[in-house]
């Protein structure tokens, strides 16, 4: 397929080797046109516009302002040229994935929502889990490219913001894993007992799964850099959690426990490590 990429993140990136290693044949853009530095078999183009056009555009961009500078108020959405289908993979709020379906609709660009769960080098390996939702029809002309970026397409129905809700459901889970690691940790180390030593334990017996096991690895090595997932947008992702419970009038009160401790790593200068620094916390407030 002809294929026009937008955002160049260190999710991206690795999506699009995949996408070349796949056969396609992909345009590039990105807002820092040094970001496609080192990329073998892409044609780099100089606007968004001109990615945004051929069989399929994917965006893979950092958050709701970033795709709504590109896509809305840059008016990709107005021009001559436009592609047969928007496969949206990025991180968004709800809210915004509803709108963009709304704005799509009027357009009469087929829209689908497909954010996915891997680090880098696992989008760069091509073996993301994909969430998808939209059209079935349009998700069929999609699957070729779902197939190149992962092993396994999870459809949640024809309405978009529904893939989104997933994703934003995933990464609560995964962020409230992680400071139930840091939390245990600080506590085995106040009764002298190594972290390394429990957490070794526990993610090979009870919690032998691979959140626990790759984030309990880094916890325990204090590794959190570079960062696979970076702090900061695990507190963006946890904001637009609770925005989205609000709005479906579902209460969640350890996501507020987990965006006030996410708040006080960034506060404390580990917004750019790893999620795994959200062990930090639980260390400092216990003196350790």
């Amino acid at each position: 397929m002809d294929v026009g990429v937008i955002g160049l993140g260190r999710m991206g990136r690795g999506m699009v080797q995949s996408l070349v290693r796949g056969g396609h044949r992909v345009r590039v853009w990105n807002r820092t046109a040094s970001a496609a530095d080192g990329l073998d078999g892409v044609t780099v183009v100089h606007s968004a516009a001109d990615a945004f056009t051929g069989d399929a555009a994917i965006t893979m961009l950092a958050d709701d302002a970033a795709l709504r500078s590109v896509i809305v108020e840059g008016g990709l959405l107005d021009s001559g040229t436009r592609p047969g289908l928007h496969l949206s993979m990025s991180t968004i709020s709800v809210a915004l994935a509803q709108e963009l379906t709304a704005i799509h609709e009027r357009a009469g660009v087929p829209y689908i929502a497909a954010p996915v769960f891997g680090r880098p080098d696992v989008a760069q390996n091509g073996a993301l889990n994909i969430v998808v939702a939209g059209d079935p029809s349009v998700i069929a002309k999609a699957q070729p490219l779902l197939d190149a970026l992962g092993t396994k397409t999870w459809p949640f129905g024809t309405q978009p913001y529904r893939a989104n809700a997933v994703k934003l459901a995933g990464n609560f889970m995964l962020i409230a894993a992680i400071e139930a690691m840091g939390e245990a940790a600080a506590f085995a180390e106040g009764h002298g007992v190594a972290s390394a030593d429990l957490l070794d334990l526990l993610t090979n017996t009870l919690f032998a799964s691979p959140v626990y096991k790759g984030y309990g690895a880094s916890i325990a090595a204090g590794r959190y850099e570079p960062p696979g997932f970076g702090l900061r947008l695990g507190l963006k992702d946890i904001g637009l959690a609770l925005a989205a419970s609000g709005q479906a009038g579902v209460p969640m009160p350890f996501a507020s426990v987990l965006r006030d401790t996410l708040i006080d790593a960034v506060s404390h200068g580990d917004g750019d490590k790893d999620l795994a620094a959200l062990a930090l916390v639980s260390a400092r407030r216990s003196g350790r």
